[in-house]
């Protein structure tokens, strides 16, 4: 296995640390722990940003070429051509990635690493993906403390992630819903979503990482009617829109919890550092996004691109 590069161990600090404010850090060696706790399990819910593996070899397109061309090697159920979310945050807390929900009986030897139950093409309500949506994925979990495979006692030493990329808005877009509507469906999807943190708490789950969205109006399918130079800003203010929906329903768990539990991964300013790091070593370049799409880090952050496109099968 290759070591993740300095740049996305930055980045995965930074995701972290964003929004903990002054929460106190425990110095353990080389490492500095956020959470005040080593945390020992790592369990995932969500979509592609975050699926290891669980999507149906027959359905699932992360099963062929070109995904896992850089890491594993070969293709292994992740929408990349290398790591996705799951595996930076992991490496992060220094320990093993946890294993797919689907290979758990398989790989039970892994299940002390906590386990991945996030499905591509999911969301936090059901999409046309014939895969269990957030609600579904937590109830794997509360079966499995029903089940005695984990107790509540374990999960006090473990972090979950949340992932939620935006397929419920590209659902909600294909089945025509309006745009004078999607205000509401965004609070729709946030209240949801804020229902099921809530319950993973509840389960056991000591801290929890919801991820807030990447900017989706950068996304290649947004910029190709602009031939790939430029950002749809509307779809950005819906994204703004979310987040801040979002940040504010953490903050409202935290008081009703009175802890500091819940935390955003602040994906979407990573992605706009990114972005502007490029640009600003790039020179005049006639075309930026595609630029910037085979830059000398595409291998790293290119995952994100596949995972909400087909764009990555004719680059």
């Amino acid at each position: 296995m290759d070591t993740p590069t300095p740049l996305f161990s930055l980045l995965c600090f930074f995701l972290f640390s964003l929004f903990l404010g002054e929460e106190q850090h425990v110095v353990e060696g080389s490492r500095v722990w956020t959470f005040g706790f080593r945390p020992k399990m790592l369990f995932v819910f969500g979509d592609s940003y975050a699926d290891t593996g669980n999507n149906r070899k027959a359905l699932a397109s992360s099963w062929k070429l070109p995904y896992g061309i850089t890491f594993p090697g070969k293709p292994a159920g992740r929408f990349s051509d290398g790591r996705v979310l799951t595996d930076f945050i992991a490496g992060y807390l220094a320990i093993k990635t946890p294993v797919p929900y689907r290979y758990r009986k398989e790989l039970g030897g892994r299940l002390k690493y906590g386990l991945n139950f996030a499905y591509g093409g999911t969301g936090v309500f059901d999409t046309p993906a014939p895969e269990p949506n957030m609600t579904t994925q937590i109830d794997f979990l509360q079966q499995l403390l029903n089940d005695s495979v984990y107790s509540k006692r374990a999960l006090k030493t473990s972090v979950a992630l949340v992932s939620l990329a935006g397929n419920d808005y590209s659902n909600y877009i294909a089945t025509n819903g309006s745009t004078a509507g999607f205000p509401v469906f965004i609070g729709r999807v946030v209240n949801q979503m804020k229902v099921n943190l809530k319950r993973i708490h509840n389960l056991g789950v000591r801290k929890i990482a919801a991820s807030a969205l990447q900017p989706l109006g950068c996304l290649p399918r947004s910029t190709a009617q602009f031939s790939f130079e430029q950002c749809n800003e509307s779809e950005n203010a819906l994204v703004g829109l979310h987040n801040q929906l979002l940040a504010q329903a953490v903050n409202d768990l935290n008081k009703e919890t009175n802890s500091s539990s819940f935390f955003v991964l602040d994906i979407y300013n990573a992605f706009w550092n990114v972005f502007n790091q490029k640009q600003a070593h790039q020179g005049d370049s006639h075309n930026p996004i595609l630029s910037f799409l085979h830059n000398s880090i595409k291998h790293e952050i290119y995952w994100v691109f596949c995972s909400e496109s087909n764009i990555c099968e004719s680059i």
